[in-house]
């Protein structure tokens, strides 16, 4: 250890005041963390890139300083989602001091590892209060059944209006209209579902007829437009 001439010159003085870390919630317990192993928390956070053209949403599991388990969620640029395949394979296993100081190939990942990062060691977390944690796989509970993300994907334009693309229940096949030619409703195709289907042997056109559903006042609607097409 180097000290300046100054620091050497000063007499001594006792630091009376010495408690420690503040205690912070980590899994039904209040923790005071010293080290990266006594952080553990279940968390979300987002992320952008410097362009902006681009998220994510990152999930990360921690127990014992250690990330076991991670999803990684992008929208809006088409290298984001080469760089989360990447980020799945980098994460588990890491520290989230490592994970904080890892390339996390995209800028937004990396922006979502410093919020989480955060949150994580500040007791933020989602699992705060919940005794023993969430469960490696929670995560995936997020996704649902069909392990698909929560997407919604809406176009407007003042010269012909909004445009419903896609819905978290699905791929949009059809909006509902009234009289005004206002959206009163609309149809859709649940992705995962249909594939599912699929993958336990019904042919494409079954398949597609079963995952189908709607919502809203389909049946009162005046006409159905395709919302990619008309």
């Amino acid at each position: 250890m180097i000290y300046s001439h100054e620091v050497k010159m000063m007499c001594p003085v006792a630091q009376g005041v010495n408690h420690g870390a503040a205690p912070i919630p980590e899994e039904a317990k209040w923790v005071k963390a010293k080290e990266v192993t006594d952080i553990s928390g279940f968390t979300h956070g987002i992320g952008w890139c410097a362009p902006q053209q681009g998220t994510c949403k990152l999930t990360l599991n921690v127990k014992d300083g250690i990330i076991q388990e991670a999803l990684i969620e992008t929208i809006g640029c088409s290298g984001m989602t080469h760089s989360a395949a990447m980020a799945s394979e980098i994460l588990p296993g890491l520290t989230i001091l490592e994970a904080l100081n890892t390339d996390l190939v995209c800028d937004a990942i990396n922006t979502a590892m410093r919020e989480l990062f955060l949150q994580i060691v500040y007791g933020r977390t989602q699992s705060a209060f919940s005794e023993g944690g969430l469960a490696i796989g929670g995560g995936l509970e997020d996704l649902g059944k069909g392990l698909r993300s929560q997407v919604g994907t809406m176009y407007g334009t003042l010269a012909k209006g909004p445009r419903y693309l896609e819905m978290a229940e699905g791929y949009v096949t059809g909006i509902a209209l009234d009289e005004n030619n206002e959206i009163i409703g609309y149809q859709f195709v649940s992705i995962g579902r249909m594939m599912d289907f699929i993958k336990k042997g019904d042919d494409a056109n079954t398949a597609l007829e079963k995952a189908k559903g709607e919502y809203g006042r389909v049946q009162d609607a005046v006409k159905i437009i395709d919302p990619r097409c008309e």
